[in-house]
């Protein structure tokens, strides 16, 4: 499970169901694109009051689903291809960075544990997508966790859950789930190894194609929502 505390997102603890509902219909479109959020409106459509809704659009500003300007308050940002490009280009700046920093301070009981989330991802073999979807955060959480540039690895973690968000509307292809346990190994083997630079040049891969997969599934999408609409 879990446990990162709610702090990296910098607002109180909110209902979870508030503002998890507000995340999935913005993800499955029934919140639109730049569709204005009214505090009032959204209280009547979830059956709360309006303070929970303040609440969970100020956690979904800061995870980069809602836009806030003054005078104009929020709208939903556009959940598309350019987001996602966007989102993974900045993590493929950012992760190869922490990951380098890592290699220099990583003991054997990181590489341990790292090989033990590792293992309970394979015995899992995406059986289950949320849970492997937490496991695999869970892996990358040892790599960047004890970083000392927090903006960067909160960065990370706000960017890590939209996209982890996204994808779950997705299945994994069976040649990306060969792809991300291969470059899990691979990343431990050179961290092991003491190589940075390669520990770097993997995960830059590795992002690149979590991009990939993600872009590639929502071009699908839209082709057969396109298609259907003929």
């Amino acid at each position: 499970m879990d446990t990162r505390p709610t702090a990296r997102i910098d607002v109180e603890p909110i209902p979870a169901s508030v503002y998890e509902l507000i995340r999935e219909d913005i993800i499955s479109g029934k919140l639109g694109p730049n569709e204005r959020l009214k505090i009032a409106d959204l209280a009547a459509r979830y059956g709360t009051s309006t303070n929970p809704i303040r609440e969970a659009l100020q956690q979904l500003r800061g995870e980069d689903f809602v836009v806030m300007e003054p005078n104009r308050g929020a709208r939903v940002r556009p959940i598309d291809e350019n987001f996602v490009r966007d989102i993974i280009e900045i993590a493929a700046l950012i992760e190869p960075a922490l990951t380098r920093w890592f290699v220099s301070i990583a003991t054997e009981a990181d590489i341990k544990q790292l090989e033990t989330i590792q293992a309970e991802i394979e015995e899992l073999n995406f059986a289950d997508p949320a849970l492997h979807g937490q496991l695999d955060t869970r892996f990358h959480e040892v790599l960047y966790d004890r970083h000392y540039n927090r903006h960067a690895a909160d960065l990370w973690w706000r960017h890590r859950e939209v996209l982890r968000a996204i994808s779950r509307r997705f299945p994994t292809s069976l040649s990306r789930r060969v792809a991300v346990l291969r470059e899990h190994h691979e990343l431990i083997d050179a961290i092991r190894a003491q190589d940075a630079d390669r520990a770097a040049e993997v995960i830059s891969g590795h992002v690149e194609g979590s991009g990939r997969h993600i872009i590639e599934h929502m071009r699908l999408a839209q082709n057969a929502a396109r298609k259907a609409q003929t």
